[in-house]
């Protein structure tokens, strides 16, 4: 067992990473809105999102480089748009988890400071073990974390259900209002998280590699599989969570995030009981903060590598000088918008899924080309998947869109 967890790692941080506002916020909230009504979109997109989030790890270990390298050797238009995209899409992605994660902790531990000052408490904190104990310290951090997660989540779900008299039903549903589809859009958008964050694993995978040798492309495929399986029961456990609890109930969640953390708390122990507290507490809190420390070291190392690659120079400072602007933008963001946070959360969710089809299609070139070695790019099953899989995310976001006008 000890074997098998050391060689685990990257997959877990992309667990990490995945299992956030996509499950605790937006998971829920489908399990509240639409019962069990949803469950289709997210075992759809999980399927397509699949290969592309593969294609990460596949790269890497398969080469020894991330897929920005790969993304240089297609062109340097492509890891200019992968710059500008990130550029625009990052501080509000950061934002959105911590803003949720602030709410969570002032519910917690106390409101005796503002969520503002809870923001900047997790961003120092988050900041500081990054800083200091690096890829290492993240990686064995987030095994615990992701244990703790899965326990605490399944250990709620369980006496959800066991709990619970009303029938369940299990007919699927297709929303047909435009506040329904766009919330149907943006539960796709982050489940079980953004494409880019395939590039974020295969950084992960080049430091794993650094690590232990003995992670080799069948070990990081094994690795990348426990993890994106693991959050495709996640989210159906929220999914379940917000059904036996909240659907029907005519509750509806706050835009605030202190509110909505308290509400979301306070909704389970009143159905479930006041002892079952600490165990939604701890589910809650250990799925948003594993979210804020990933996402806050990936996003910097991934606009450190490109502007290397760019500038064909190596900065020494370049890691420290991105994240410390990621914690400064993301504060900058949350005084500004933290009293409208479903809207906060939302641009994040669609831009995430309107920019999917950019990262599927490089993404899927780049495995398929020569620059990926002939025993590792995709069997035909996956070719096949990919394709399906660009058509899905093209297909629905030329939808929204129109839906939109």
């Amino acid at each position: 067992m000890r074997s098998i967890l050391k060689k685990l790692g990257p997959g877990l941080l992309f667990a990490g990473a995945a299992i956030g506002v996509s499950h605790l916020v937006q998971s829920t909230r489908a399990g509240a809105d639409f019962g069990l009504g949803l469950i289709w979109a997210l075992l759809l997109v999980n399927l397509f999102k699949y290969p592309f989030f593969q294609f990460g790890p596949r790269y890497a270990s398969a080469t020894g480089e991330s897929l920005l390298d790969g993304y240089k050797k297609l062109g340097k238009g492509v890891l200019i748009a992968y710059f500008v995209l990130t550029l625009a899409t990052m501080f509000t992605i950061q934002t959105a988890v911590t803003i949720v994660t602030a709410g969570l902790a002032s519910s917690l531990f106390g409101d005796f400071v503002s969520i503002e000052v809870w923001t900047i408490i997790i961003l120092v904190i988050c900041l500081s073990l990054l800083l200091i104990g690096k890829y290492k310290l993240l990686d064995n951090l987030i095994k615990i974390i992701i244990l703790t997660l899965t326990i605490s989540t399944l250990a709620a779900v369980g006496f959800a259900y066991f709990g619970n008299s009303d029938p369940i039903s299990f007919t699927q549903i297709f929303p047909e209002s435009t506040l329904g589809i766009a919330f149907l859009i943006a539960f796709m958008g982050w489940m079980p998280a953004p494409l880019d964050i395939s590039i974020w694993h295969s950084l992960w995978t080049v430091e794993k590699r650094k690590d232990t040798e003995e992670f080799t492309p069948k070990t990081a495929l094994f690795d990348f599989n426990i993890g994106y399986i693991g959050t495709i029961i996640l989210g159906i456990c929220f999914v379940l969570l917000g059904t036996l609890v909240m659907y029907n109930s005519g509750s509806t969640f706050s835009t605030k995030a202190g509110a909505f953390a308290s509400q979301l708390i306070d909704m389970y122990t009143t159905s479930l009981g006041d002892w079952a507290y600490i165990i939604i507490g701890i589910a809650a809190f250990t799925t948003m903060f594993s979210t804020t420390l990933t996402t806050l070291d990936a996003s910097p190392r991934a606009m450190d590598k490109t502007v290397e690659l760019l500038a064909k120079k190596d900065y020494k400072k370049g890691y420290l000088f991105w994240i410390i602007f990621l914690v400064l933008g993301s504060i900058a963001i949350f005084l500004l918008l933290e009293s409208r946070m479903d809207l906060l959360i939302e641009i994040a969710t669609i831009l995430s899924f309107l920019t999917a089809p950019f990262y599927a299609i490089i993404n899927y070139i780049l495995i398929s080309s020569k620059h990926t070695p002939n025993n590792w790019r995709p069997s035909l099953f996956l070719h096949i998947l990919s394709w399906c899989g660009i058509i899905f995310l093209i297909g629905f976001g030329i939808w929204y869109l129109i839906t939109l006008s």
